[in-house]
């Protein structure tokens, strides 16, 4: 039996719309419907390559589109909201790109749509669903670690110098903390659940005024922790340990992980599970099983994780002292 069909909206087609829409076809059910962009020629280009039907240049047009189910949001930081608001109030299945929303206020105001209009709402956080996490959530889960302790993760590199991209520039909630920053913080999250008790950190803010590097500390009950660093101005390796009181975890490029491996004094296992095409293909599936059981979050990906990350990331930048230009937390629909 063919799983019904899930028709599928763009917002943004930028870059990681692109690797989104070539995951789309890994998926069965999976129908890319329409493209949207304030730029409608954008959007027709965007439509044409990867066979949309419809390219609009209005979030409304999107939202009131019966033949519309699901909605990913693609795009910058500051305009993830306000389209998720809007395709929420509609009843849409909402999918936003990481991160879910600026601050704490405003992932809590796109929560509380989610409940409200009884729709569908996840973060993208793709990590968490590729198939070497899982396979090391599941070597947590049944003790081949013992207690887990400690959780190192480190995503960095050196974007070129450009003060108005998105990377650099404030008014696009550029920096490392929200563009890869968010991965590391998941991915301890991931391990040690819930809000942590203590947070700390230092950034090198750089001539733009946004975190162009950081490390952060982290602290839940039992004396769990973690260190954290992020920078888009300094490469690192990109890796991923978890260790514990029986072994360890190891997860090289863990954003994009492909490999796992799994130490205990001399004792030792590996997982390789290359992606089956760009990796995106599974938090896709996670989408169409969520909206198939009737969930409005996913127990991988739930609202409480992007909540406590976002809570996170608000503290960070209280102590560096970043906010951005025109930042609003109180976003509501």
């Amino acid at each position: 039996m063919n799983p019904p069909t899930i028709r599928w909206a763009i917002i943004g087609p930028g870059s990681i719309a692109r690797t989104f829409a070539a995951a789309l076809p890994m998926v069965a059910g999976a129908e890319l419907v329409a493209v949207a962009s304030r730029d409608l020629a954008r959007a027709q280009a965007f439509a044409s390559k990867h066979q949309a039907r419809l390219a609009v240049d209005s979030i409304a047009a999107v939202a009131e589109a019966d033949d519309i189910d699901a909605v990913y949001v693609a795009t910058p930081h500051p305009h993830h909201c306000a389209p998720a608001l809007t395709c929420l109030a509609a009843g849409k299945a909402v999918l936003v790109e990481k991160p879910l929303a600026l601050n704490a206020a405003q992932v809590g105001s796109l929560i509380a749509a989610s409940h409200r209009h009884r729709a569908f709402l996840m973060e993208a956080m793709w990590t968490r669903f590729l198939p070497a996490w899982r396979t090391a959530a599941e070597w947590i889960h049944t003790g081949r670690i013992g207690e887990p302790r400690l959780v190192s993760a480190d995503f960095g590199f050196r974007c070129g110098w450009d003060p108005h991209s998105r990377l650099l520039d404030p008014a696009l909630a550029g920096g490392a903390l929200l563009d890869v920053g968010v991965y590391t913080l998941a991915a301890a999250n991931a391990v040690f659940p819930g809000p942590p008790l203590g947070v700390a950190g230092f950034a090198h803010l750089g001539a733009t005024g946004v975190d162009e590097q950081s490390v952060a500390v982290l602290s839940w009950p039992g004396g769990r922790l973690a260190r954290l660093a992020a920078a888009v101005r300094t490469a690192t390796a990109g890796d991923c340990r978890i260790d514990g009181t029986e072994g360890s975890i190891h997860l090289p490029q863990f954003w994009r992980a492909t490999r796992a491996t799994w130490t205990s004094g001399d004792k030792s296992e590996i997982f390789d599970g290359p992606h089956e095409s760009n990796g995106f293909e599974y938090q896709i599936r996670e989408v169409h099983r969520c909206l198939a059981d009737g969930l409005i979050e996913s127990p991988v990906m739930p609202h409480a994780d992007s909540l406590t990350i976002a809570g996170v990331m608000d503290a960070l930048r209280r102590q560096w002292g970043l906010r951005y230009p025109g930042e609003d937390g109180t976003a509501s629909s």
